[in-house]
């Protein structure tokens, strides 16, 4: 049976490993509105600008304006200083890159938008051609980040956080013996 220590440490460390949870949600979203940004290329180039055409564009435009931008945001603040903080510098050097992503990814985003107000917007002035080469370099780079995170960033930042918890158990339980001690 579990002391009520002990259940305070697997709750802090689920709490603790809770943000890599909607992390992970979020890089499945973002495949997902990569998936429909694609979708509606087609779309656009066999159907041409149509009520459907028109929602899938604004689906992907707030879905880029909103939750993405603050996916990147809560990264940098949560997932990466704890990691640049230490001395592998490999690492260090993979989260710079994955930082300067975040910026290409909104270099990238802002040109895309443009082309897919127009479509959510029922104008006809936007640029298939620009449009579909914009959505996949903004795709295969969306795709190699990911898989950057996924494979090396966020495990290694999930250990990190293994590893405060167990230092604190092992601190508590000292001070309990200490405490113990006549």
């Amino acid at each position: 049976m579990a002391t009520p220590r002990n259940t305070d440490l697997k709750g802090s460390l689920a709490a603790r490993l809770a943000p890599f949870e909607a992390l992970d949600a979020c890089h499945r979203e973002v495949v997902s509105h990569l998936q429909t940004l694609n979708r509606l290329v087609l779309h656009l180039d066999a159907q041409g600008l149509d009520d459907q055409a028109r929602s899938m564009a604004a689906e992907v435009v707030r879905f880029f304006n909103e939750t993405a931008q603050q996916h990147h945001a809560e990264e940098e603040r949560v997932v990466f200083p704890s990691l640049l903080a230490g001395n592998d510098l490999d690492l260090i050097e993979h989260i710079r890159h994955l930082q300067m992503d975040h910026g290409w990814l909104e270099e990238d985003w802002k040109q895309l938008e443009l082309q897919l107000g127009a479509v959510s917007g029922g104008y006809s002035w936007f640029d298939l051609d620009e449009l579909r080469s914009g959505s996949e370099v903004f795709t295969a780079l969306y795709h190699d980040h990911i898989a950057l995170e996924e494979s090396l960033i966020y495990p290694e930042a999930k250990r990190l956080v293994n590893v405060e918890i167990d230092g604190l158990g092992r601190r508590l339980a000292q001070v309990k013996r200490e405490s113990a001690r006549p």
